[in-house]
């Protein structure tokens, strides 16, 4: 049984979640996954609740997770996401344990030939998160610049000259059959002519 102002309170915790400025991605998730268990009758479908985690992420870590969906994150059914979510975190986990390692300065050396495929591995996948991130800004700017330079899209129709006696295509005063018999003063478009 859950009182009426827990069930309140865990509702916006949940709804209001955000991203603190110093947690690596794993640290979000692991701390929205317990809101939700401490919540079981949230009532939130996992779209919902996937949209609020990802919308409480920093600007890198939501373009992180667009590039790893190959596009826009939220685009992506709910077991994709979690997927891809839980993939991220276990990389982000692995790579912040071995920054505490090395920052560590008491800490024992790791084996050298796992240390460093396991770096490797991590830096491997973080210049590859940032790869991902830069082309996909590249791309948005591109499509922005493209979209800025939009041609018409009805074809453009050529202007010609109707004779308003005849209607064929030369100007009334060239018509052959008013050619001798035509007293009416010519007036021309350009008034310096005169």
């Amino acid at each position: 049984f859950f009182p009426p102002s827990k069930t309140t309170y865990l509702g916006n915790e949940i709804t209001n979640f955000l991203q603190k400025s110093n947690e690596t991605f794993n640290e979000p998730w692991e701390h929205f996954k317990d809101l939700l268990r401490q919540f079981p009758h949230h009532g939130f479908s996992k779209l919902h609740q996937l949209d609020t985690f990802y919308n409480a992420l920093n600007p890198n870590d939501q373009d992180a997770l667009d590039s790893a969906a190959g596009g826009n994150f939220l685009d992506k059914i709910p077991r994709e996401c979690l997927s891809i979510i839980e993939s991220k975190s276990k990389v982000r986990y692995s790579m912040s344990r071995v920054t505490d390692v090395r920052a560590n300065t008491n800490a024992p050396p790791l084996p050298s030939s796992h240390s460093n495929s396991f770096s490797l591995q991590q830096i491997a996948a973080s210049l590859e998160d940032k790869l991902d991130i830069r082309m996909n800004r590249f791309k948005k700017s591109l499509n922005d610049m493209k979209n800025s330079f939009i041609t018409p899209t009805a074809p453009l129709k050529a202007v010609a000259e109707v004779c308003v006696t005849c209607g064929s295509n030369h100007s009334y005063n060239q018509c052959p059959l008013t050619r001798g018999g035509n007293d009416f003063p010519v007036f021309h478009d350009n008034i310096q002519q005169f």
